[in-house]
């Protein structure tokens, strides 16, 4: 048999068991492959190669690497039973596979099932629908424009207050939810810095931020020889018994607010908000402290204000600003403050087991309270909506908890008797956004713009008004629009409703802003939420000594010595 073949075809039937097996003899490995024997019933043919017309002997082949067998097969019962086996295998495969992925699964908490990056964007874009003063031309959102230019200007000292955020679906600028989320939003940065970069994000939030803190610059005045402290509380009246047009009674757009807009303002001894002032000027001075002359700004305001309304203070009155009726009056059915305590964090603390814009004592989590089997959390159960604030902020502390556990290398621990575990703590945050996006009773996403479906009917004023360059007066739009069926002509993109009440009952109607407001605050621990739950950036094994969770391992500790 001549060695410079590339193959030869080999086609043998054997008689006896006693017969020798014969080899093919290959030219390239020099190897025998044993031929086939006692096949004698049925023939396959497995012509893999082109057909020469050349005799074999005459070049060598130039498919080297192939072979052309013919084989004969002996036994058709055993071929039978092997093949129907084989394909038998193959289908049970296929339908395990297609079992295991139609199953529901049943720890569907265990991680974020949505796409959180687009849920950050739009969460943030609520933001630039909020802006008040001279609105910047490249915002993503198209229905809104400058507004709120003469706030400050109607008392008999005016002062500049242009800038900040509207609350919610009025027109009223509170001061206290403003320095709430420009803390938590600049906490949230603090912590997870390299998350929002890697996403793109960074840029968004610091100028959101910084919309926020320009004007908590604004709304303090320290004192002088002749004069006390001055704290800014309110921009807008509150008043819906009022008999003139105000913030409240009338339904129209920021943008042609032409009634008188009050402002309301403080002493020093409105503690808690001068410390939620003073928190958030010092988180946001962390944000920007690679800009050292805007960090120094917000860090000398934070410490003059901290001075006047704290350390200098006579401790017996210090006080709550909602209890003084020109300080804080209005906002009491709005932003009811707990206290003072929690802002100075001076004295013992009576519940460390919430967080939220109205209490920010010690941000230790009770998990316990939820709502039926829906999973979600519910804190004030007086209230007549669940209040998705709560399941945010809480997702967001249960997150960022579990991620300092794990630097510490430890397992989990415990608040009041109740012991939790890092696993714990990352699927019951992860159950909480997943509630808000969608995975709830009414399978509806709460954040408007997610997933197929969302309330259409928010309660505010700019998004269910036509953007159409025409100007509408306040009963304009109390006779078109306040309590009309109608979906909303603008889309508030990213914007959180206040969610369900505690039976899981959602009512999409304009008119029941207990349900379909929205607010800074509440979006607030949304975003928090979302970015302490993305993925963090990759990084290569070599440089993480561990999980890389994305987190400043110093973070809200760097400046403490």
């Amino acid at each position: 048999m001549p060695s410079s073949l590339g193959s030869h075809t080999v086609s043998h039937t054997s008689a006896t068991d006693s017969e020798p097996v014969r080899f093919v003899h290959t030219s390239e490995a020099r190897r025998l492959l044993p031929s086939a024997s006692r096949w004698n019933s049925i023939e396959i043919d497995f012509n893999l190669l082109p057909q020469s017309t050349m005799a074999n002997d005459s070049i060598p082949s130039q498919y080297s690497k192939s072979y052309q067998y013919n084989l004969v097969i002996t036994d058709k019962k055993y071929f039978k039973r092997c093949l129907y086996i084989s394909v038998s295998t193959v289908f049970l495969i296929l339908a395990l596979l297609l079992l295991l992925h139609f199953l529901p699964s049943k720890h569907h908490h265990d991680r974020p099932s949505k796409n959180l990056t687009l849920a950050l964007n739009q969460a943030l874009t609520f933001f630039d629908a909020q802006k008040s003063g001279v609105y910047p031309n490249n915002s993503p959102v198209k229905f809104r424009a400058s507004s709120g230019l003469q706030d400050g200007n109607s008392g008999s000292k005016p002062v500049n207050l242009e800038g900040g955020f509207y609350d919610s679906g009025n027109n009223i600028k509170f001061s206290f939810p403003t320095a709430y989320t420009v803390t938590l939003l600049s906490w949230s940065v603090i912590e997870y810095h390299d998350k929002y970069a890697d996403i793109g994000e960074l840029d968004h939030v610091k100028d959101i931020i910084k919309w926020g803190s320009d004007y908590l610059l604004k709304l303090f005045v320290p004192p002088h020889t002749t004069s006390d402290t001055i704290l800014y509380s309110q921009i807008g009246s509150a008043n819906s018994d009022a008999k003139v047009p105000n913030d409240i009674n009338c339904w129209q757009r920021p943008e042609d607010m032409d009634y008188k807009r009050t402002v309301s303002f403080c002493d020093n001894t409105a503690s808690d908000l001068a410390g939620e002032i003073v928190a958030a000027l010092s988180a946001a001075s962390l944000v920007f402290k690679e800009d050292n002359v805007y960090s120094g700004e917000l860090v000398t305001a934070a410490e003059k204000l901290f001075e006047s309304a704290i350390t200098k203070l006579d401790p017996a009155r210090q006080g709550t600003y909602t209890k003084v009726d020109a300080c804080g009056g209005e906002a009491r059915n709005f932003y009811n403050s707990s206290g003072h305590q929690d802002e100075l964090i001076t004295e013992q603390l009576s519940d460390p087991c919430k967080f939220s814009s109205r209490n920010r004592q010690s941000p230790i989590l009770c998990l316990s309270g939820r709502t039926r089997d829906s999973g979600l959390i519910i804190q004030r159960p007086n209230l007549g909506a669940a209040r998705l604030e709560y399941a945010a902020t809480a997702s967001f502390l249960s997150k960022l908890y579990s991620d300092y556990l794990y630097l510490l290398r430890s397992s989990g621990r415990s608040c009041r008797g109740f012991g939790f575990s890092l696993d714990m703590l990352r699927n019951f945050s992860t159950s909480q956004v997943n509630y808000i996006l969608g995975e709830n009773p009414m399978k509806m996403s709460y954040m408007i713009g997610f997933g197929d479906k969302f309330p259409s009917q928010v309660h505010h004023r700019s998004a269910s008004i036509p953007w159409d360059g025409q100007y509408y007066s306040c009963k304009d739009g109390e006779d078109r629009w306040q309590f009309s069926k109608d979906p909303n002509p603008n889309l508030l993109l990213g914007a959180m409703v206040a969610g369900p009440d505690q039976f899981d009952k959602f009512i999409d109607q304009r008119d029941k802003q207990e349900f379909t407001e929205p607010s800074i605050s509440s979006n607030a621990g949304l975003v928090a939420a979302l970015i302490a739950l993305h993925a963090p950036p990759y990084l290569p094994s070599s440089k993480t000594k561990g999980m890389n969770l994305g987190i400043d391992q110093m973070g809200i500790f760097a400046k403490i010595l």
